[in-house]
């Protein structure tokens, strides 16, 4: 961006010519190329298929190489596809970004307003994956969304067990499982007695048929079987979950052959029990043939929560320069408002982003863990609250992460001990100093270093 001076004022000149902007809308498109290549610069333009390809069309007569348009809901994602597929450097911008560049005058439309900033370059771009990446995040989604439509139809089926007063969800862990789906199943088939359904038991079940039969003893009332059967049928989600898992298999196996070759063998993993609705193949040695990392030695990231967060961030992190930006990008870096040199807020960003979650949700499971990581949260926990402790370790998380992606590094937890000695000694270090400036000299008392004594 450069300026040029006029009188006493120093203008924006401009650095972008081929820029356009869209304003997206859900039943049309405003469009805005440069007004010094025609004497209409503002079209619109409707949202079929057609319409966005004569928009393109447009675009292409009046040498547009550039466009930016705001993220509005997912109407955006049809006009980007097909921008970047007719070769366009398409950028997506945050509206809030756009707002906050004064100088913008009432009678300027959104869609001209968006193509003046970016021919100054003014404008930046969200983050986008690639499109292997975005259809690979595209497949998770479905698939988390299943996962989430099944346990509505769980609920569903537990209540109408209970109105029933039939209690198989204290005698099975799982009424999903082999047992309890076998038992809801002969219910709604028109079985009722109870000896006849325990049974169905597995011979994996831990509770024996007695318990099983006094717990199927119920008022078989017909609106809750009703309601029950309903459930069953509506609970077809399981099969399409396999077929997202297929989905998933064949497109990393395809990222496999374009990803970094592992230089070692894959070490054997840190929990060898299977989480509940995880992908049915090998998540973590799939992960392992694409990147050449082993992403699941950081603690709380286990195989699904990795490729979860492979598809949120993709798998090359040069987008952001350092891990800095990286955490500053999920929000999980400490606000930065100055004025006159005063700190007014150091608060964290509020964040939507499926990313940060996904570490929140890993630092809430390694603060249980006797890691070194563990021991931090845990620290931070008892001195300002579970929130911000969850927060910080989000971010030694994400910096992990980062590192690993980026530079290849190979994470060795040092232990939940090695942190506390390490904490003892920063805190005894600052004590020593304290006690020097007062004019005083820490001595430890005789038999137990950990306590020293103030002389």
């Amino acid at each position: 961006m450069s300026k040029t001076t006029i009188g006493d004022r120093q203008e924006l000149k401009p650095v972008n010519f081929g820029a356009a902007a869209i304003d997206i809308g859900s039943r049309m498109h405003m469009a805005a190329v440069n007004p010094g290549c025609t004497d209409i610069p503002v079209r619109t333009f409707g949202t079929f298929t057609q319409d966005l390809h004569d928009l393109t069309n447009w675009f292409k007569a009046y040498d547009v190489t550039n466009v930016a348009m705001e993220s509005t809901g997912v109407y955006w994602i049809p006009v980007y596809e097909i921008l970047e597929q007719r070769g366009f450097d398409v950028i997506l911008v945050n509206a809030r970004y756009a707002k906050n560049v004064p100088g913008r005058k009432t009678d300027v439309s959104d869609a001209a307003w968006l193509r003046q900033l970016h021919s100054y370059g003014l404008l930046r771009g969200s983050f986008r994956p690639d499109a292997e990446i975005a259809t690979l995040r595209a497949y998770l989604r479905q698939r988390e969304r299943l996962v989430e439509y099944a346990a509505a139809h769980i609920q569903h089926m537990q209540k109408a067990l209970m109105e029933m007063n039939l209690q198989l969800h204290h005698v099975v862990s799982d009424i999903t499982g082999a047992t309890g789906m076998r038992i809801i199943r002969a219910i709604v088939a028109g079985e009722r007695n109870p000896d006849v359904l325990a049974t169905y038991r597995d011979v994996r079940c831990h509770s024996s048929i007695e318990t099983i039969r006094a717990a199927l003893v119920g008022n078989n009332r017909d609106e809750h079987v009703f309601a029950l059967g309903q459930a069953l049928e509506l609970y077809v989600y399981q099969a399409k979950m396999l077929d997202c898992d297929r989905k998933l298999e064949a497109l990393i196996a395809a990222l496999n052959n374009k990803g970094v070759k592992p230089v070692g063998s894959l070490s054997k993993p840190r929990i060898k029990t299977k989480q509940v609705n995880t992908p049915t193949f090998d998540v973590r040695a799939a992960l392992y043939g694409v990147l050449g990392v082993d992403l699941t030695e950081i603690h709380g990231l286990g195989p699904s929560l990795a490729l979860k967060l492979i598809g949120e961030c993709g798998t090359d992190l040069r987008a952001w320069p350092s891990a800095k930006h990286f955490t500053s990008w999920l929000c999980l870096a400490p606000g930065n408002k100055i004025s006159g040199g005063k700190v007014l807020s150091s608060r964290t960003r509020r964040s939507s982003s499926r990313a940060a979650a996904l570490l929140r949700l890993a630092a809430t499971t390694v603060g249980r863990s006797d890691t070194a990581l563990g021991a931090f949260y845990r620290r931070l926990a008892s001195r300002a609250g579970k929130s911000k402790a969850v927060t910080a370790t989000a971010r030694k998380i994400a910096v992990l992460f980062y590192n690993t992606l980026r530079h290849g590094m190979s994470y060795k937890d040092p232990g939940a001990d090695r942190f506390e000695q390490q904490y003892r000694s920063r805190v005894l270090a600052n004590l020593q100093r304290r006690a020097k400036s007062l004019g005083f000299v820490l001595q430890a008392i005789p038999g137990e270093d950990a306590n020293p004594a103030v002389s």
